[in-house]
């Protein structure tokens, strides 16, 4: 890992237009990794989506959170999503997406103006719905893709198009899979017929 290029900020500034071209609504499922432990990734063909697990199998209940009183894991941030496009700049190697530790990687412009929170996906048999909580680069995510690439997605365009990715909860459990189409959907989920 010593050996990875980051990325300069000239050459992200240059992968920006790609990024800008991401699908405003049926976005495709990429990738889904779980993680079971701190430093831990599992990559996934399929999943399950839960009310209260989040992804099954993945540690974000028994993960503290700073956002919340009592340090427990933070029901606004159950899910972590992230665009492809992004992270294949940041990665350059799709061996090298699942360290942004994120669950969900969708090629989907998950920009504040497409996607606000309270914004609601059908993916596969779930329904997610984004939440308002920020999801920004931290240390980890420096050490993993440079100090350019997190003033690139923490800088006021890259907070405004959410290039660092976005939070979400579950609303209705249910089966993802890799290729599974991401829509916007409206309505109670129990109302909303998958298709």
């Amino acid at each position: 890992m010593a050996n990875v290029y980051h990325l300069t900020t000239e050459e992200l500034e240059a992968g920006l237009e790609h990024i800008l071209q991401s699908p405003q609504d049926n976005g495709v499922l990429e990738l889904i990794v779980r993680r079971p432990q701190v430093e831990e990734r599992e990559v996934l063909r399929e999943g399950e989506l839960d009310l209260l697990q989040g992804l099954v199998g993945d540690s974000w209940r028994v993960r503290s959170s700073t956002r919340t009183a009592d340090g427990s894991a933070h029901p606004e941030m159950q899910l972590n999503i992230m665009n492809t496009r992004v992270i294949a700049l940041l990665a350059r190697e799709r061996e090298r997406w699942q360290l942004a530790g994120d669950q969900l990687f969708l090629n989907l412009d998950l920009s504040g103006a497409n996607l606000p929170p309270g914004t609601r996906l059908a993916l596969g048999s779930a329904v997610v719905e984004v939440t308002a909580q920020p999801h920004t680069g931290c240390h980890k995510f420096q050490a993993r893709f440079g100090p350019a690439a997190l003033k690139f997605v923490n800088s006021p365009l890259g907070r405004q198009l959410n290039l660092r990715g976005i939070n979400a909860k579950v609303i209705q459990p249910g089966i993802i899979r890799i290729g599974d189409v991401a829509r916007k959907v409206s309505g109670h989920p129990s109302t909303i017929a998958m298709a």
